[in-house]
């Protein structure tokens, strides 16, 4: 993308979206600012009431499935995957914790209900499952690369046990993941492991797309490949999760791999609005500290954006991230509104309200009734219009 191209697409208004199915058919604003919710958990409204609903019932289908599982995990593991699942606390008693949203096994099982009814979607629990632990592991790995100290409101588990245990526990989850597809009896169980397997790849590749990407200079990094990495590193597992409730659907292979870019597509919005997030973000709803991502100088895709704007706030913000983070208020509220002027904060909110309408012709290719879709299209707006 060129610099004036960027630019101008930085100060167009938010975009659209157009909703189908039994939600009704309506225009509806594109993702709004962090704090312009009614309730900081989700969409106001009843479609975010249906996305509420869809995890909750996920969760409830899943835990027993994912508790099984990391049961079986040997003990020096297992008391860290319960840590950090909410399930424990650090000293193995009981934590009635927060276990995360469930967006992804919610995708899953969603997209089985959409192309293969309830049965195909009580068939895809062990997938779903195995996509929550793979999820997990990344996050348990991620925390111990990126250094950061919360989540979910809580120490870390690097923090806690340290970062040689902690990177273990992430290894024996992904591994449980694929055993558990392994052991699944189900037809669609080979395809899915495979299919996840190289999801993993995937998600490494863009992990190490993202920390090379940390040690160059600001000037070096283009908008494109910073894109390129976060779909690796997001999009990827929301499109495979996607893919396999399709395949324990018994989907054709068209449909399978339209509603993995759909997962992709609404993945890449979910990025985009984290990132606003990471900066702009009340740590009260996230759990994670204020500005961490500006204080460890990261190449988040809206500062990336501010960065390649060819404003002279990009040039303010160079220099500002070419220096150490000096640890104050100061800092971080120069750096933000550095990238503010310079359109990141814009740029990202008109990104995602695009990816999100490409998630949906991606989803109408796949699923042609519409009553059917609207699950899915619920859960994508839900994560694209969260505050948290």
């Amino acid at each position: 993308m060129t610099e004036a191209r960027h630019a101008t697409e930085a100060r167009r208004p938010a975009g659209t979206l157009e909703r189908h199915g039994h939600i009704g058919t309506q225009r509806e604003q594109g993702p709004k600012k962090p704090g312009a919710l009614s309730d900081g958990q989700g969409p106001a409204g009843p479609d975010g009431h249906e996305a509420t609903v869809l995890l909750r019932e996920s969760r409830a289908s899943v835990d027993p499935e994912l508790r099984s599982a990391i049961a079986s995990l040997p003990a020096s593991m297992r008391r860290i995957a319960l840590y950090h699942f909410g399930w424990q606390h650090a000293d193995g008693t009981p934590a009635g914790g927060n276990a995360g949203k469930a967006i992804r096994p919610a995708l899953v099982l969603t997209s089985a209900a959409a192309l293969g009814g309830p049965g195909a979607r009580t068939a895809a629990a062990r997938a779903a499952a195995a996509v929550e632990l793979v999820h997990n592991f990344t996050l348990l790995h991620d925390d111990v690369m990126d250094r950061d100290t919360t989540r979910r409101h809580r120490p870390t588990a690097w923090t806690v046990f340290g970062d040689a245990d902690a990177i273990l526990a992430g290894d024996a989850l992904q591994a449980l993941a694929l055993r558990l597809l392994a052991a699944d009896p189900h037809p669609a169980s080979p395809a899915a492991a495979a299919r996840l397997a190289d999801c993993v790849m995937e998600l490494c590749e863009g992990q190490h797309a993202d920390t090379a990407m940390e040690r160059r200079a600001p000037g070096e990094v283009t908008l494109d490949e910073t894109l390129a990495m976060a779909e690796a590193k997001t999009g990827a597992l929301l499109g495979c999760a996607c893919a396999l409730g399709a395949l324990y659907a018994g989907a054709a292979a068209e449909d399978v791999e339209a509603l993995d870019a759909f997962g992709r597509e609404a993945g890449l919005a979910f990025q985009l609005i984290d990132d606003v997030i990471g900066i702009w973000g009340d740590p009260r709803r996230t759990g994670k500290p204020a500005g961490a991502d500006l204080a460890a100088r990261k190449k988040s895709l809206p500062v990336v954006a501010a960065l390649t704007s060819g404003t002279p706030a990009a040039a303010e913000l160079a220099e500002l991230y070419a220096a150490p983070y000096e640890e104050g208020e100061e800092d971080l509220e120069r750096t933000a509104l550095a990238v503010e002027r310079a359109g990141g904060r814009d740029w990202a909110q008109v990104q995602a309200a695009d990816r999100m309408a490409r998630a949906v012709q991606e989803l109408a290719r796949a699923v042609r009734d519409p009553e059917a879709a609207g699950g899915l299209l619920a859960l994508a707006e839900f994560v694209t219009r969260r505050s948290a």
